[in-house]
């Protein structure tokens, strides 16, 4: 079924829409499977008296919401640019898995509040083992759209289908905790198991929702973007003899379809001009071509016949290594004004660390080059 659904829009679709195109199959399985899962299990918990029942129906109400808001949301991230937003609407995404965790808080709230006064209150549940089955049949149903959703996310990787996963995941296992409190309570005959199963499942409820907000709000607040996209990115750069090394790499993320980048890369001052223009340009669109980022990369030239930079050069990649083999230095210059010579580069220093370790490192380098004044700059890079 799954794999019958994905093929019917990877080949009814065009690729440049087939994002949004998962995004509507998602929501239309959802609302469909929710609405009938919540009308089901309205009418069994209504017949049996159970709190938890019921609350995991006026759940599966509310995902039929989420599923709106997922659909919509895709559908305004997936909107050219435009003049007030020349970044694109991608981040609308983030902010529709906001609205979902919100939806799920509300649901773990009032799912709470209604088995608090269930077991302050209890009330005989009945059992039926026809009503076991029903209700352990919507547990599929929610595996399902689990899986369906966790498919089309390896697809799209769009957020919000991880969220409705977790949300179907949860789903499942508060159905699974509902049945097996009919079963207790039909065995054992205890009152307040219906209320304190669905106390659980409240608490389940609400972490996956603080799971789903977390998720989202490190994309927001900006986070470093993986090593094996850094890595790619400076290789491409680095292809060219011509270019030395590659620093102060920036990647910034406005969704999934719009990252913009730039970065330094120290290029050989003995060749062309127009050679170093083209070199930055094919590797600046062969980088938008295979990794889908609009890259802006600045030159630093480089005088590789300078024998006295670079001497004094190795001298402080030497020390550096020896205090932290992950510092790591670039734009090294060396200036002189009034027959003084100051040597001035910055240093990369890893996150967990502030800038105290240059104090000793200008202490050693002075030590081996007393003829040089320093000017360390001190930084930590954007990337892992």
């Amino acid at each position: 079924m799954t794999k019958f659904l994905i093929r019917l829009v990877e080949n009814r679709t065009d690729k440049e829409n087939q994002r949004s195109a998962f995004a509507s199959l998602s929501s239309v399985c959802g609302i469909i499977c929710n609405i009938l899962l919540c009308a089901v299990k309205f009418t069994v918990g209504a017949l049996c008296s159970s709190v938890a029942i019921t609350a995991d129906a006026v759940n599966n109400l509310s995902d039929s919401a989420v599923n709106i808001v997922t659909l919509t949301g895709t559908k305004l991230s997936d909107k050219p640019d435009d003049r007030e937003h020349p970044f694109g609407h991608g981040r609308i995404e983030y902010i529709s898995v906001i609205i979902v965790a919100i939806s799920i808080f509300i649901v773990s709230f009032e799912l709470g509040k209604s088995s608090v006064e269930k077991i302050i209150h209890p009330v005989d549940v009945k059992y039926s083992a026809v009503y076991i089955a029903v209700i352990s049949a919507t547990v599929l149903v929610k595996l399902w759209m689990a899986y369906l959703n966790s498919r089309l996310y390896k697809i799209t990787d769009n957020l919000n289908m991880k969220a409705v996963m977790q949300d179907s995941l949860n789903d499942s296992v508060a159905t699974a905790a509902t049945v097996v409190s009919l079963i207790l309570s039909a065995v054992f005959h205890i009152k307040r198991i219906d209320g304190i199963t669905g106390g659980f499942v409240s608490v389940f409820i609400f972490y996956s929702g603080v799971q789903i907000l977390r998720q989202v709000v490190s994309p927001l607040l900006g986070e470093a973007p993986p090593k094996e996209i850094t890595n790619k990115i400076e290789s491409i750069i680095c292809e060219s003899d011509i270019v030395l090394g590659v620093h102060d790499l920036v990647i910034h993320s406005y969704g999934a379809n719009k990252m913009l980048a730039s970065a330094d890369a120290e290029v050989d001052a003995s060749a062309d001009v127009f050679t170093i223009h083209d070199v930055i340009d094919a590797a600046e669109k062969r980088i938008e071509n295979e990794l889908g980022i609009e890259m802006c990369i600045h030159t630093d030239p480089v005088d590789k016949s300078d024998r006295e930079r670079q001497r004094y050069k190795l001298i402080a990649q030497g020390v550096i290594k020896e205090l932290n083999g992950a510092y790591s230095l670039h734009d090294f210059r060396l200036t002189e004004s009034g027959g003084v010579k100051t040597a001035e580069f910055d240093l990369e220093l890893p996150f967990d660390e502030d800038d105290s370790v240059k104090e000793e490192l200008e202490k050693k380098l002075r030590a081996l080059c007393p003829e040089l004044n320093f000017n360390i700059i001190c930084e930590h890079s954007y990337t892992e």
